[in-house]
């Protein structure tokens, strides 16, 4: 039985592995294994935002996803690891994408 993850179910580190490493005096400490970020093809797009002045990835996130704290999956599906990047320059073109792993809508074809 695995257990419980420390960190909330928004949190970027939800469900990430837990490893220990053993230092040469015996002690055992406790780290995360590396997140692997997905690769933004991996996303289904359901809509885009313009970034204007005053944009905020956790304000985006509030608006888009429900939770300031989602902005790290913004992050995620536009290929930044610096949440200040995305609102950096106004006119960029966000996308807004569900969850890995959660397909998009069928569109006709």
């Amino acid at each position: 039985m695995t257990s419980p993850s420390p960190y909330p179910r928004n949190s970027r580190y939800f469900g990430v592995e837990t490893a220990v490493y053993v230092d040469a005096d015996g002690r055992e400490i406790p780290y995360l294994r590396r997140r692997q970020v997905p690769q933004t093809s991996s996303f289904a797009v359901v809509g885009v935002h313009e970034v204007t002045d005053g944009d905020r990835a956790d304000l985006l996130a509030h608006r888009y996803l429900g939770d300031p704290e989602l902005w790290w999956r913004l992050a995620d599906a536009n290929g930044v690891v610096d949440p200040d990047e995305l609102t950096a320059v106004p006119g960029r073109r966000i996308t807004i994408t569900l969850p890995e792993g959660v397909t998009g809508p069928r569109t006709a074809g």
